[in-house]
């Protein structure tokens, strides 16, 4: 069996960030990753839906070793994915990754200190274990191969082109046809003003509205300091700043929901035709923030509207028919394409199945120290990002106290470590406070979190550095053994 002292899950993001992290931090621990498909990218090699971008800017979704140096704060995918191919290219982290092996199950093993990781390999070739000290998972939170789709009735009667985002293909033109995105978060507000640039028209269906904020795609007073700064401080200078003005936005809009949703209202009037129903269409049923804010890049999905090309329909489907959707209210739309742009299945620790000598572990009965280890689970950890800011944020946060624990554990010569509850004080709560679908649908499958620190999820980036990157690995919590 195949033996590294730590073993990566996933080579996206937060998986080729921790590499970074082990190799300058950790130099004396060997390491590999293990990714389910054929490319580095993890999301980002994933999702081809036309206009896929992140709705978080560069300089904060960017890893914080590694400047962003291209003028969109708010990128396209593919230069995303490149971004990450690059840094793992520039620190020879490519040459670790072990492409096509997706993890089934991993066993720990008390007696020998270590996990047993099995993995299948596809197409025909032998299962395949390796074995490591400790398992890191950044394999993301939701499922790759199947997106969220409800139970919409008479899809089947439906005679034209039917896909949900997650499974774009190259073959799909959306040139010259009548198209309706049903869905309206972050993926329907992306796809809307990308397809209405060639497609005859383009309708957004919703059963309820999102809040949506036009900002500039470029930031530029980015561009104006990497004029005239070192690129690493032009860039962290940047990444402070817009670091702490999300966290402003996420705290006035908790504590000052009702003015705040005055002012995204009153930027979305300005932006839309005179008369446009914002009530009815852009006005959502909760608070801001208490769902992810959306992002329309220099306003693009209001000039889509403006335009003519694209619409928004606030409606319930009451069946498919052959040619498209009749809603509710009576309304029929035909569509040459339909996109269900209706949201993410959600993945406890990558579909993963964990046992501790012999037994499986329920991660819905452990709670989540600082976030990312798992009370009861040695050696272990799963990266899990922000739901109010930048994934990459806490995943940079994550990798770095990993690297202090390991390194501790190292010199004092421990061989396992794993956070254990004795306070029987501690309430359990859920793992987030959001009301987003996909975490709703979620929730009772997900880890716990506690009434307080260190089990307690703050997200929120300055409390993280306190408690992840300067915090003190001796809390009585963390248990070392020998």
């Amino acid at each position: 069996m195949d033996h590294v002292d730590v073993l990566i899950v996933g080579a996206g993001l937060s998986g080729i960030g921790a590499a970074w992290h082990l190799q300058t931090l950790c130099p004396q621990h060997s390491y590999a990753i293990v990714e389910a498909r054929d490319a580095i990218g993890g999301t980002w090699d994933l999702f081809r839906y036309p206009g896929v971008r992140s709705d978080s800017d560069m300089y904060t979704l960017g890893y914080r070793f590694k400047p962003w140096k291209q003028a969109k704060a708010i990128a396209d995918g593919p230069s995303i994915r490149e971004y990450v191919c690059e840094t793992a290219r520039e620190n020879g982290i490519d040459k670790q990754i072990r492409f096509g092996h997706r993890v089934r199950a991993a066993a720990w093993s008390s007696k020998e200190a270590r996990w047993s990781v099995d993995i299948d390999r596809g197409n025909g070739a032998a299962p395949e274990q390796i074995s490591c000290n400790f398992l890191y998972l950044g394999a993301g939170y939701y499922r790759y191969d199947a997106g969220y789709t409800p139970d919409l009735p008479g899809i089947d009667s439906y005679r034209g082109r039917l896909v949900h985002p997650q499974h774009w293909t190259d073959d799909i033109d959306p040139t010259g046809k009548r198209i309706v995105v049903i869905g309206s978060g972050a993926t329907a507000i992306t796809l809307l003003p990308a397809l209405a640039c060639t497609a005859a028209h383009v309708t957004m269906l919703q059963r309820s509205p999102t809040y949506v904020a036009a900002l500039p795609a470029e930031d530029a007073a980015a561009l104006w300091l990497q004029r005239h700064l070192p690129p690493t401080w032009a860039y962290a200078l940047t990444r402070w700043r817009r670091l702490l003005w999300g966290m402003a936005i996420f705290q006035m809009c908790r504590r000052n929901p009702e003015g705040m949703k005055h002012l995204l209202l009153a930027r979305a009037r300005a932006a839309l035709p005179a008369g446009y129903d914002v009530g009815k269409h852009f006005t959502p049923r909760y608070k801001p923030w208490q769902q992810r804010l959306c992002l329309a890049p220099d306003g693009d999905l209001f000039k889509a509207i403006r335009s003519g090309k694209a619409s928004v329909v606030t409606d319930q489907i009451d069946r498919f028919t052959e040619t498209g959707i009749t809603l509710q209210s009576g309304q029929q739309l035909d569509a040459d394409l339909i996109i269900t742009a209706t949201g993410l299945n959600l993945q406890v620790f990558g579909g993963v199945q964990l046992t501790v000598d012999g037994q499986l572990v329920d991660p819905a009965h452990a709670m989540a120290y600082k976030g990312f280890l798992i009370s009861g689970l040695p050696n272990f950890a799963s990266c899990f990002g922000y739901t109010n800011a930048s994934w990459t944020l806490k995943a940079d946060l994550t990798s770095q106290f990993l690297c202090r624990l390991l390194n501790h554990m190292r010199r004092k010569g421990f061989t396992r470590c794993v956070p254990r509850n004795d306070d029987p004080a501690m309430a359990e709560l859920p793992w987030v406070d959001f009301s987003s679908g996909y975490f709703q649908r979620a929730l009772d499958r997900l880890p716990r979190q506690g009434s307080r620190p260190p089990w307690k999820l703050h997200q929120n980036y300055l409390l993280d550095i306190l408690q992840l990157r300067l915090g003190t690995l001796n809390d009585k919590v963390l248990q070392f053994h020998r």
